[in-house]
């Protein structure tokens, strides 16, 4: 996407942002740990055969080999250490893109900032929009194990669960944190459509095992301030080499209001169909920041402010775990609704294009080469359920 289109898109679109009426149809009485305990019990009931969600799933994936994705601050400290060498490990793996296309592209890691580049306008906004990010975690998870050895399970950061972001294990600076803060810069809110306030980080981490990290593609669509002079990229489609280190400003802005637990249970209890779901998961709803989005705020900072090269962000892959999470808990927490919640789909096929083609349940959806072998071009009713298709995974 050429400079200026990026810039005159930035306020209308903002990070995942817009407007419509949260749909309140329902008081709210169960707490996101009810949710999870019904939503896990369940899960379990479609494993064994007492429940079903309507998807064929292989005999290979069953309550004894399910795969249990956990919070990250509920990991061991062992855990932790082993999803942090992973993490570094794919960090230094050669990039599998097309030599040259991507002059940015120099690690495995950097694959899947591009092919988020490069998808970003059609699975953001869109039927696919879930189902899509929920491959392309799984991608990732695939990745550390298959090319770095990685041990465990694709952890997840729990919206509601912390109330001082910066003090959480996630980003605490210690050993089994992702690297902490971004050292603090004075600065001016961001540019988002609408006033955003500086939090106390702003410059780059230096602290933790993800300390002194560099990115290199973007940015695209950034949002920090421009007196901090992050450095603009050569090239205007985002792809150049702009070697720089990895920014964040984690602060509390929102993590008592729309990542506040109550707000998270009623967003889930208030929604009956898929699109009002994603709908108000992406959109701002009544003088709140969306809760896709605020996620992706609470971080900020340089890529993790900026929709296209986000994933530049270690802990994106958290907070998608967690957005996958969120869905899975409002799929299958009702046990009478589980088969009807599961296949459904709804909404358009380009972001940037209100009027495009509805999506379908058989469109295929592609990962390029973060794809494991055979594994690319898999429809999306083959994506509706953590246990079926190419999955076999639940949450704790």
């Amino acid at each position: 996407m050429a400079g200026h289109t990026v810039i005159s898109l930035l306020t209308a679109l903002c990070l995942f942002s817009g407007s419509s009426a949260f749909p309140f149809s329902k008081r709210q009485t169960l707490s996101t740990d009810d949710i999870q305990k019904q939503a896990l019990a369940n899960a379990y009931k479609v494993l064994d055969g007492t429940l079903a969600d309507g998807m064929t799933r292989p005999s290979t994936c069953n309550k004894n080999t399910v795969s249990v994705r956990k919070e990250y601050g509920d990991l061991t400290k062992e855990e932790k250490l082993e999803y942090i060498r992973a993490v570094n490990c794919i960090r230094t793996q050669p990039s599998k893109l097309p030599a040259g296309k991507y002059p940015g592209a120099k690690t495995r890691y950097d694959d899947f900032v591009v092919v988020h580049m490069n998808m970003t306008p059609t699975v953001h906004s869109t039927a696919n929009f879930m189902h899509w990010h929920r491959y392309y975690i799984w991608a990732y998870e695939t990745a550390l194990k298959t090319e770095c050895g990685f041990k465990g399970a694709q952890p997840y950061w729990n919206w509601g669960k912390y109330t001082d972001l910066p003090a959480s294990p996630i980003f605490d600076g210690s050993e089994t944190s992702l690297g902490g803060n971004g050292d603090y810069v004075k600065h001016a809110g961001g540019l988002m459509g609408s006033p955003f306030p500086a939090g106390n980080g702003g410059g780059c981490v230096t602290k933790g095992p993800l300390g002194n990290l560099t990115v290199s593609l973007g940015p695209l669509m950034g949002t920090m301030d421009p007196a901090l002079k992050i450095k603009a990229n050569p090239s205007r489609d985002g792809y150049g080499d702009n070697t720089r280190c990895l920014r964040r400003d984690v602060n509390n802005n929102v993590v008592t209001t729309s990542l506040a637990p109550a707000y998270l249970a009623a967003h889930i209890t208030s929604n009956s169909a898929i699109g009002t779901f994603q709908t108000t998961l992406q959109n701002d709803q009544g003088g709140k920041m969306a809760i896709h989005s605020s996620g992706h705020y609470s971080i900020w900072g340089d890529p993790g402010g900026d929709v296209y090269v986000s994933p530049g962000e270690p802990v994106f892959w958290l907070h998608h775990g967690q957005l996958d999470r969120h869905w899975w808990m409002w799929a299958n927490y009702l046990s009478d609704q589980v088969k009807s919640r599961t296949s459904m789909y709804e909404g358009g096929t380009n972001w940037m294009n209100p009027s495009s083609a509805k999506g379908k349940p058989t469109d295929k959806q592609w990962l390029d080469v973060l794809a494991p072998t055979g594994q690319d071009g898999i429809p999306s009713n083959q994506l509706f359920s953590t246990t079926a298709g190419p999955f076999c995974y639940i949450y704790a």
